[in-house]
């Protein structure tokens, strides 16, 4: 089954307790299929099928009127598309572990 690397970055209105709710569900949704690399943002690497699974996870938790959520599909991975400057919080899990 091939995987392939999306961008996930989502910007839920936090001005209520409700909202901050909303945002974490979101965030653990989003840590569950990949890593945060900002704090609104997360690389993960995912088959077709747990993309589905988490947009639609997703689309359950935010409020329409309130949120978004944008997902950016990175069409030859994550290294022909990703640069950055400063601090990179990336691993790459693929990678062997090491302990």
């Amino acid at each position: 089954m091939s995987r392939f690397d999306i961008l996930v970055t989502y910007d839920v209105n936090t001005e209520t307790s409700e909202g901050r709710k909303r945002l974490r569900k979101v965030a653990i949704a989003c840590q569950d299929y990949g890593q945060r690399v900002q704090k609104s943002v997360f690389e993960c690497r995912v088959t077709q099928s747990q993309y589905e699974k988490l947009s639609h996870r997703l689309y359950k938790i935010i409020k329409p009127n309130q949120d978004s959520i944008r997902f950016y599909k990175l069409l030859g991975g994550r290294e022909n598309c990703v640069e950055s400057f400063g601090v990179d919080t990336f691993v790459d899990f693929d990678d062997p572990l090491i302990i």
